[in-house]
């Protein structure tokens, strides 16, 4: 057990166990000087207005918020109605990791396809498009989908732009939770836009805390036309920052020029690599997924599941993702170091998996 008055050692249960980049926290020091305009009414909101067009295109515009739960969840409320429905993936983090929050602000139906490796498929999305029109039945309005996605793998450039097309021809619009969407740009070496306006994507919450920030993310809008009264629901949903210059200043550090959103993501990226690689030949464990990401998903026998986590350090030195199957979750952060992943490595085979 970890000593309760400080921190846990570096670990695999989730990215957003990882501390704040230096640059980041060097960034929010170099904003806090003197006196500047409240509720984003200063210079490090105006840089982040023109960085979020540098990124996602001219018309693009960006609304920092202060985590990825709300970045879903006002991205959705400010394109549907109540009516509306929205089809993701069962498992999906707005489907089990936001707490009905979805269903309870933004008032919609979640309407989950059956996921392949995390991914939705063309082709579910037509399952409810027999009752549309039908005033008994909510109204497919939005496709949402996460890249990279909850399972840690990543759709193709090309994959998700199929699925807007898809979206779009049957009326709808897309958002892309892009909570690791730096992970899924690294990993396919692409720019981060290509990922949103390249795909034609509609709106998109870029994360920014599990890549090295300290608090908040952001809610995109590809189209401006989408974004109409977005800053009155921002406020209403209670994510509008009085010292907004503080979060902003966090975006320009990860997301401008020295691009230190990229170098965080290769190197989480490279370290799940690096594990996937060095747990796959041992006997018992299975990889349950592709490993194109940061997060590495296993199938072990249970007693080794329990002695890693009784005798690994820290109170929590990962997280059992699927309990009936045995499937554990190991995440790799910005700062995960090669050791980290070696010690891991050599515990799983001492555990006698």
């Amino acid at each position: 057990m970890s000593d309760a008055t400080g921190p846990d050692p570096r670990g695999f249960a989730s990215d957003n166990h990882s501390g704040a980049h230096p640059e980041v926290l060097e960034a929010i020091a170099r904003a806090n000087v003197d006196h500047a305009g409240s509720y984003g009414e200063d210079a490090w909101t105006q840089r982040f207005d023109d960085l979020i067009r540098d990124l996602f295109g001219p018309e693009a515009l960006g609304f920092p918020v202060f985590n990825g739960t709300a970045a879903n969840v006002l991205a959705i409320d400010a394109v549907t109605r109540p009516h509306d429905a929205v089809i993701c993936v069962a498992g999906a983090h707005i489907d089990v990791d936001e707490c009905g929050a979805p269903e309870r602000w933004a008032g919609v139906k979640l309407l989950k396809a059956e996921p392949d490796h995390g991914k939705l498929v063309p082709d579910a999305m037509r399952a409810w498009e027999a009752r549309r029109g039908d005033v008994h039945h909510n109204q497919p309005r939005l496709v949402s989908v996460a890249e990279s996605t909850e399972v840690g793998t990543v759709y193709s450039v090309e994959e998700l732009r199929t699925l807007a097309d898809e979206a779009h021809g049957m009326g709808m619009l897309m958002h892309v939770d892009g909570a690791r969407l730096s992970n899924a740009a690294a990993a396919l070496g692409v720019p981060l836009g290509t990922l949103a306006v390249g795909v034609e994507a509609d709106v998109v919450s870029l994360g920014a805390t599990k890549i090295g920030g300290l608090v908040g993310d952001a809610v995109v809008f590809l189209d401006p036309g989408l974004a109409r009264n977005f800053g009155l629901i921002r406020k209403q949903g209670m994510q509008l920052a009085s010292k907004m210059r503080f979060l902003s200043a966090q975006f320009e550090a990860l997301f401008g020029a020295g691009e230190l959103w990229r170098r965080n993501a290769e190197s989480a990226n490279a370290m799940a690599a690096r594990l996937a690689a060095g747990v796959e030949g041992i006997d018992g464990v299975e990889l349950v997924h592709p490993v194109d990401a940061n997060g590495v998903f296993a199938k072990l026998p249970r007693p080794v599941i329990d002695g890693l986590l009784a005798d690994l350090p820290g109170d929590h030195p990962f997280y059992v993702w699927d309990e009936d199957e045995n499937v554990v979750r190991w995440m790799c952060s910005w700062d995960t170091k090669p050791e980290d992943v070696d010690e891991l490595i050599a515990a799983v085979e001492s555990a006698g998996a």
